[in-house]
């Protein structure tokens, strides 16, 4: 996520930790990186040039603390003019998760799919949607809705047939006062580019309907473009806010930075991955923190508490503590992990983990463990000490992988029990005396 502008702007701040002190030349110089880096990644030419400004004016007439380097200083500067540029002066309005929510955008920008996620993340705050067909142009995207209401065990609205989408709206709002649903989300059609008639289509719909939130699906990769078309639909329609799709690929991350300076219109949703639960809230302190590789630890925690089975959780430290964990287990624990996304995106999230050049080598050694304990038999899993050699030999074939990969991962588990085992019994031994020397009573001993 925004790769490119992070590890330039990661650059040059890394520079301005090494001076002693900062003086208006080293601060000039590397304002002008940080300006090249926000132009390259697309952010509109006004915005970067004003985003310069404020942060210069702050970096020279800001007195230096004591207790932090000029360069750790100028990191909070940055920071805070991106959170400010990000989110504006203002908070926004919350969100109005009832009613009708109609939603936008161009042909190719995600919004069916960006649909499904919506609903799926209106569920999980306790609501009922109703997807409504209202792309009157393309059978594709009403079948591709159908698809998504199944798979999430919601019901679609779709009047094949019908062209008049104001008729289309008013009908679905019958149909979910009867279904019961609270929150309808309508797909709308698309085209190539801004045009009239497109225009036109969606005011008298948005006329029939009375949206609560009228969201623009933007795909942010399309750097500065994005805001032209955010202001196009917003003269006509009015926008309440903004869902940019596709920015877990290289996205220059232009539009993040420049949609709400330019269109004053809040971003509601980033889309991080091609799964209905890549949707996320969108924050801009944790977005800054992301760009600057100081991580988003509060996102993490969200995103595991969301995504791992606590009382599943609970029974495998039971299992570590007994010293009954097995590769069964283990397995277990993999899949919890692949719930919560890539490796490279879930480790991004916590600080200074976002350029490590082995994220890649992770990702393929948990896909090859997982594979390798997927070719073993359950009483294998649950009772690796009968691995002989001739299973060894029969797992390897079956995983693609060698014998010696195999030797590895056993190896790498028991090394992994003994470790349990030796901590178990260290806490058993400080329970036994009422914590470390020291200490108050209890400390340390997990009570």
């Amino acid at each position: 996520m925004f790769s490119r502008l992070s590890e330039k702007l990661q650059g040059v701040l890394r520079n301005l930790r090494g001076y002693g002190k900062l003086t208006e030349k080293n601060i000039a110089d590397a304002l002008r990186e940080v300006r090249l880096a926000l132009l390259e990644a697309d952010v509109n030419y006004q915005v970067a040039r004003d985003f310069i400004e404020r942060t210069k004016q702050r970096a020279l007439g800001q007195e230096v603390l004591a207790s932090v380097t000029p360069g750790q200083q100028m990191v909070k500067i940055v920071h805070d003019e991106l959170v400010r540029l990000m989110a504006g002066e203002s908070a926004p309005a919350p969100l109005n998760v009832n009613g009708t929510w109609l939603v936008c955008g161009l042909h190719g920008s995600g919004k069916t799919t960006s649909c499904g996620k919506l609903a799926k993340w209106l569920t999980k705050q306790g609501k009922r949607p109703l997807l409504v067909a209202a792309d009157v142009y393309r059978p594709a995207a009403i079948n591709q809705l159908e698809t998504l209401g199944r798979q999430l065990g919601l019901p679609v609205y779709a009047a094949r047939g019908e062209r008049d989408v104001a008729a289309i709206g008013r009908r679905a709002q019958d149909f979910a006062r009867a279904q019961g649903a609270d929150v309808l989300l309508l797909d709308t059609a698309g085209r190539l580019h801004v045009d009239e008639e497109l225009v036109q289509e969606l005011v008298r719909l948005r006329d029939a309907v009375n949206p609560t939130e009228i969201l623009l699906v933007v795909d942010g990769a399309t750097g500065q473009e994005a805001v032209n078309i955010a202001k196009h639909f917003d003269d006509a329609l009015g926008l309440t806010g903004v869902l940019l799709t596709k920015l877990d690929g290289d996205a220059r991350g232009g539009a993040a930075l420049s949609l709400r300076a330019v269109t004053g219109k809040p971003i509601r949703f980033i889309g991080v991955g091609e799964k209905l639960d890549d949707l996320e809230l969108f924050h801009a302190e944790r977005m800054a923190g992301r760009i600057l590789g100081m991580g988003d630890v509060v996102g993490f925690v969200e995103k595991a508490q969301a995504a791992l089975d606590a009382k599943q959780a609970e029974e495998m430290s039971r299992k570590l503590a007994d010293q009954s964990f097995d590769l069964e287990d283990f397995r277990q624990q993999l899949q919890q992990m692949k719930k919560l996304g890539p490796l490279e995106n879930l480790l991004g999230m916590l600080p200074g983990m976002d350029k490590m050049p082995e994220l890649g080598a992770g990702e393929a050694e948990l896909r090859r463990v997982e594979a390798i304990i997927n070719s073993m038999t359950p009483q294998e899993r649950r009772h690796p000490e009968i691995l002989n050699a001739r299973r060894r030999e029969r797992i390897a074939r079956g995983s693609g992988t060698t014998v010696a990969d195999v030797n590895h991962l056993l190896k790498q588990f028991n090394t992994m029990k003994k470790m349990m085992k030796e901590m178990s019994r260290w806490q058993r031994t400080l329970a036994r005396r009422g914590g470390l020397p020291g200490l108050p009573r209890g400390l340390g001993t997990g009570r």
